[in-house]
C-alpha cells in the first residue's frame, strides 16, 4: 500500500483532460489514498482520488461578504461523472462571471487582491479539518502555483499533521522576476517569495517537470528532488508518410504567451508553401483578443475547445503535430523551463512534430534534444523548416523511430510513477 497523499493544486486531478499530469506521478497510487483540496469551479471528475475538497473564490468572496455559504464542498468518486464536463458551477451569475474575468487576468494587483479574499479565516473551516483529520495525510503535493493561497493552505496541512511537503515544479514562479518599476509588481514577488521560501525550507523534496529546472531549484534551495517527465495515452498509430495533397496539420493547447502569434506565423508559411494547406488550432481560450489574431489568416483554422477523448482521435488523424512557443522575452520567461503534455502527447501519437520558438524556451529546447522533431528557431527558416518535413519521407521515418525510443525512455508510465513513489518515500522516511 502507497502512503496517504493530499494534493492541494487548482485543478481537480482526472485522466482524461486538465491535470492528466498527475497521472504520470499517481497512476498506480490506490485511490483511497490520495484525496485532494483544489480551487476550479467545475465538478470534477474520476480521477484517483478517493474524495476531494473544492473552496472556490465565488465562495469565498460570499462569506467574505457576510453571507452564510459553505466555503468547502466535499466530492467522493463513487458520484463522480466518467469523464470532464464544461459545467462550470457558477456560470450564469453575472457577477461572478465578470469576477473570474478579472481574476484570470493574473496580474500582480489580482495576485494581492485574492491574497486578501483567501485569508485563513475563510477557507480553514471546522468541515475542511474534520476531512482531512478522516483522511490523515501523511505527504502533501504540492502543485505549484503563482497564487499564495495554494501553497499558504499546503503549509497549513503540513504543519497540522507534522508531514512533509513534495513540491511538483514545473513553472519558474519563484525565479523569474520582471524588470519593471510597478510598485504593486514587486510587492506581489517579494511576499510571494517569502511563502515559497517558508515551503520549500519545510521539510520535504520535490518532483520536476525537467531537468533544466530540477538543477535550478535544487542548487538554490538544498533539494535533492528528481526529475519525472509526463507520460501520454495517445495510442501510437503505424507509420505513414505525410500526404503532401491534403495533410492534417493541428495544435492541440493553451495559446497565451506569444503561441497565438507564432501559430500565425505557421499559418502564413502553410500560405506560402501551399494556398490550400491548413493549420487546425484546439484550444479552450475564450478571450476574443487572444485568438482573434487568426481572423485575417487564410490558412489557421480556429476550432475552439474539444474533449480529450476528440484530441486523441484528431491527433491520430494528424500528418502533423505542431508545438509552439513565444518568442518576446515576457514568453520566453514564462516557458524557459515549461514541459507540458504536449511534448509526450505528441512523441507518442505517431504524428509528424513540427515544433516552432524560441530555444530558450524549455519545450523547444527539450524537443531539439529528442532528435525526433523538425525544429525551427526562427521565422525566416520556417517556409524551409515545413517544406523539408513533407517532403522528406527518410526524415519523417527517422523522427517517427527516434520518438518510439524517446517516448520509451523519457516518457515511460511505469519509470516515472516509480520515480515519484521513491521521491514521496523517501520525504516521509526523513521526517519521521
Amino acid at each position: 500500500m502507497h502512503p496517504r497523499v493530499l494534493i492541494v493544486g487548482t485543478v481537480p486531478y482526472n485522466t482524461k483532460s486538465t491535470s492528466r499530469a498527475f497521472d504520470a506521478y499517481f497512476h498506480y497510487w490506490e485511490k483511497e489514498n490520495i484525496a485532494q483540496i483544489f480551487s476550479n469551479t467545475k465538478k470534477p471528475c474520476k480521477g484517483h482520488c478517493e474524495t476531494l475538497f473544492q473552496i472556490t473564490d465565488h465562495r469565498v468572496l460570499q462569506r467574505w461578504m457576510g453571507k452564510k455559504v459553505d466555503t468547502g464542498v466535499i466530492y467522493h468518486y463513487d458520484e463522480l461523472d466518467t469523464e470532464w464536463k464544461d459545467n462550470d458551477l457558477e456560470l450564469g451569475n453575472a457577477k461572478a462571471e465578470a469576477a473570474y474575468k478579472f481574476g484570470g487576468k493574473h496580474t500582480p494587483l489580482t495576485h494581492l487582491l485574492r491574497g486578501i479574499l483567501w485569508r485563513k479565516r475563510f477557507w480553514c473551516t471546522e468541515k475542511l479539518n474534520n476531512w482531512l483529520d478522516d483522511f490523515k495525510p501523511e505527504c502533501v503535493f504540492l502543485a505549484f502555483s503563482d497564487d499564495y493561497f495554494i501553497p499558504q493552505i499546503a503549509m497549513y496541512v503540513a504543519k497540522r499533521y507534522n508531514v512533509p511537503i513534495v513540491s511538483c515544479i514545473g513553472d519558474d514562479y519563484y525565479f523569474n522576476v520582471e524588470k519593471t518599476l510597478n510598485p504593486i509588481y514587486h510587492l506581489y514577488k517579494s511576499t510571494y517569495k517569502k511563502l515559497i521560501d517558508k515551503v520549500l525550507t519545510w521539510p520535504g523534496s520535490a518532483i520536476y517537470i525537467s531537468d533544466k529546472i530540477r538543477d535550478k531549484y535544487n542548487s538554490e534551495f538544498g533539494l535533492d528532488g528528481e526529475t519525472v517527465y509526463l507520460t501520454s495515452t495517445v495510442q501510437r498509430k503505424p507509420f505513414s508518410v505525410i500526404n503532401k495533397d491534403c495533410p492534417v496539420i493541428t495544435y492541440f493547447g493553451n495559446i497565451g504567451m506569444g503561441r497565438n502569434n507564432s501559430l500565425n506565423d505557421i499559418g502564413y508559411a502553410l500560405g506560402k508553401i501551399n494556398p490550400e494547406y491548413m493549420l487546425e488550432v484546439y484550444s479552450n481560450e475564450k478571450d476574443e483578443q487572444v485568438y482573434s489574431v487568426f481572423k485575417d489568416n487564410q490558412n489557421v483554422k480556429y476550432m475552439g475547445s474539444v474533449p480529450y477523448t476528440q484530441v486523441q482521435k484528431r491527433m491520430a488523424e494528424s500528418d502533423i503535430t505542431v508545438i509552439v512557443e513565444g518568442f518576446e522575452e515576457k514568453d520566453i520567461n514564462l516557458s524557459r523551463y515549461s514541459l507540458s503534455t504536449k511534448a509526450a502527447d505528441a512523441l507518442a501519437s505517431g504524428a509528424s512534430i513540427l515544433t516552432y520558438g524560441s530555444l530558450e524556451s524549455g519545450i523547444i529546447e527539450y524537443m531539439q534534444s529528442t532528435d525526433a522533431a523538425m525544429v525551427c528557431t526562427d521565422k525566416a527558416k520556417l517556409v524551409d523548416s515545413i517544406t523539408q518535413l513533407i517532403s522528406n519521407q527518410e526524415i519523417q521515418k527517422k523522427y517517427y523511430e527516434q520518438a518510439i525510443v524517446m517516448t520509451r525512455e523519457h516518457h515511460n508510465l511505469q519509470a516515472s510513477c516509480k520515480t515519484s513513489e521513491n521521491v514521496v518515500a523517501k520525504a516521509i522516511r526523513h521526517m519521521k
